[in-house]
């Protein structure tokens, strides 16, 4: 897929599976049709920053974009349009996105180390913002059921947060050596996998916050990205050695092995399964972005 001029950060898929949003170093979003790989009408133009991050409502009607211009943007998927004005809170870049479950709240991670949730009809912070990390936070996800949020921060560590509450959750997963790039829970919430600085993926037990079993072992640089498959059997991994690696969740739990390695020519930032696991696109620093047939490869 070839359309930004610049470094390809993230995508993420519609619910529906129809359509990929991506987001690029060139400031702008672009939305792709999935059957046909192409542009559908111009770039989102919007940020004044580096775009960082794209997430879709469930309902597939929203599309929100974080930049290092320090704000999160909402977009009418439709039409193309900015809804509203930037959504501005934070005092540095917003490195990451994630609906809720039921749209409302919208979250938000920063370098500025907090979390922000956002109601999206208002445009407004909801409570106070969530403090817990001692740095960069760099990645946020909800669980499958919404009561819960993991964030992940460059001090190395993960939070959990109760959503009722607004509270951290026990105390911070320590288990890597090295800064936390992306979180992602299994759909049944159970699991929770993190990508590390430390070339490791670490499996987290939600309910007790024990890392369950080692840490994967597998890549040969830092590990920027991971995403549980929709049916919660598989897990891939994106790293700067130029692969994706493929897991088999539960064989990983009692011995860690990548079931398939997908190669890139440059270093791979960020991926995405489509809502079926049929498909899944990596981006990488090439300006690029791969749509693997997960099942050849």
């Amino acid at each position: 897929l070839r359309g930004h001029t610049d470094q390809v950060q993230s995508a993420t898929f519609s619910p529906d599976g129809t359509c990929l949003a991506s987001a690029s170093f060139d400031k702008t979003v672009c939305l792709w049709d999935v059957h046909t790989g192409t542009l559908i009408g111009k770039p989102l133009v919007g940020h004044t920053g580096t775009v960082w991050s794209v997430a879709f409502s469930p309902d597939g009607t929203c599309l929100a974009s974080a930049s290092a211009d320090k704000t999160v943007c909402l977009w009418d998927v439709r039409t193309g349009i900015l809804i509203g004005r930037p959504l501005v809170g934070h005092t540095d870049r917003v490195w990451s996105v994630a609906f809720s479950p039921d749209g409302t709240p919208l979250a938000s991670a920063s370098a500025d180390k907090t979390v922000h949730l956002w109601d999206v009809h208002t445009g407004t912070l909801i409570g106070k913002f969530l403090v817990g990390h001692t740095g960069n936070v760099w990645s946020v996800a909800f669980s499958s059921d919404g009561t819960c949020l993991a964030s992940a921060s460059w001090d190395k560590t993960v939070c959990l947060w109760d959503m009722h509450t607004g509270t951290l959750i026990g105390k911070p997963l320590v288990g890597h050596t090295n800064w936390v790039n992306s979180v992602a829970f299994s759909p049944d919430g159970t699991c929770l996998a993190s990508a590390s600085h430390d070339r490791t993926v670490c499996l987290w037990d939600v309910h007790t916050g024990a890392l369950i079993g080692k840490p994967l072992v597998g890549h040969a640089h830092q590990v920027r990205s991971v995403a549980f498959s929709p049916d919660g059997t598989c897990l891939a991994s994106a790293s700067h050695d130029k692969t994706v690696c493929l897991w088999d969740v539960h064989a990983a739990l009692s011995a860690a092995r990548a079931i398939q390695s997908m190669p890139h020519s440059t270093p791979i930032v960020s991926l995405v399964f489509s809502s079926n696991g049929a498909l899944l696109v990596s981006m990488s620093k090439d300006k690029t972005s791969c749509l693997w047939d997960v099942h050849t490869g």
